[in-house]
């Protein structure tokens, strides 16, 4: 099935198709949810996705990869190497090595015309996890996710297509990007804690008496204290808001794209109804979208996405 999306993207070149096949597998085994929703693109919409995934995968294994034997120096080196590489092929049209990652999403940026600048700043964010572990108040969170997540849905604009002015679609993708990375932050909040990080406004939960020392408490002991519940409520509802704004753009899309983001969204947002249902025991539980559920959200939008496509566009 590879083989088609391929054809359909145009991609001939052999070196390039395998490049594209490494970036696939790596949506299909790491990114479910991403991964099943991008089934509902056309053909050749597919490929260009999974490259920018197989991208930054590739700058998140660097960043936590739980080798105790790697340093916080020697993962600053990987990651400006990684950059160098990128910057030398997409800006300066240098072929550099043979990493399949980087080849595919060189070869997606330059079919879509996305700027170099989105891919500094998801680099920028990558680096700041080297060495911040706490955001002092909303502002200095919102820096950190337009790089490590905002950018995300502006790169896949120009794949997805708009029907409106890009720059006016263009809010609403970035904030799709930020509404994901906020669930994700709730959802994962036990599993950031063991790397040292905090990805909540310390500000904010404050206001409810909670800081590091609790939020470790909760670790320690698989319980989530009432304060720590609290807090959790309200970024939940803030996170909400996020979404209601997001599902605005969706409308603005080609209307070959916007099932594929509409499952993305629905399935997305109801990690946190998940949450919720398990009284926000993230610290002794993983909120996730059970299988069943995932498959028949997925099979509305497939139908939906069939019927948007031209003739001859459904495989």
């Amino acid at each position: 099935m590879i083989g088609s999306e391929l054809d359909a993207a145009g991609v001939r070149d052999p070196a390039l198709r395998a490049a594209y096949r490494h970036c696939r597998h790596l949506n299909a085994r790491y990114g479910r949810t991403f991964f099943l929703a991008t089934r509902l693109l056309a053909p050749d919409q597919r490929p260009a996705v999974h490259a920018l995934y197989g991208f930054a995968r590739q700058a998140d294994d660097i960043l936590d990869d739980f080798d105790p034997g790697l340093s916080t120096t020697e993962r600053a080196r990987r990651l400006q190497s990684l950059a160098a590489r990128l910057s030398d092929r997409l800006k300066d049209g240098h072929r550099i090595g043979d990493d399949p990652a980087l080849t595919a999403v060189v070869h997606t940026a330059r079919a879509y015309a996305i700027p170099w600048q989105l891919f500094d700043d998801f680099l920028a964010s990558m680096r700041m996890d080297l060495t911040v572990t706490d955001y002092p108040d909303r502002e200095a969170l919102d820096r950190y996710v337009h790089g490590s997540a905002e950018v995300i849905g502006l790169q896949l604009l120009p794949v997805l297509g708009t029907v409106a002015p890009r720059e006016e679609a263009a809010p609403y993708a970035a904030a799709l990007g930020k509404a994901f990375q906020l669930t994700n932050f709730l959802r994962d909040i036990d599993e950031d804690l063991q790397r040292g990080r905090i990805y909540l406004p310390a500000d904010e939960l404050a206001a409810h008496q909670v800081d590091r020392d609790v939020l470790m408490w909760c670790h320690t002991h698989r319980r989530t204290d009432p304060k720590v519940r609290a807090a959790l409520v309200e970024q939940q509802a803030l996170t909400r808001k996020v979404y209601d704004y997001a599902r605005r753009g969706i409308a603005m899309l080609q209307p070959r794209s916007r099932p594929c983001v509409a499952v993305a969204l629905t399935l997305y947002s109801e990690i946190l109804k998940r949450i919720e249902d398990i009284d926000f025991a993230v610290f002794s539980r993983r909120a996730t979208v059970g299988t069943a559920r995932r498959l028949r959200v997925a099979g509305v939008g497939l139908l939906q996405a069939w019927a948007a496509r031209p003739r001859g566009g459904q495989d």
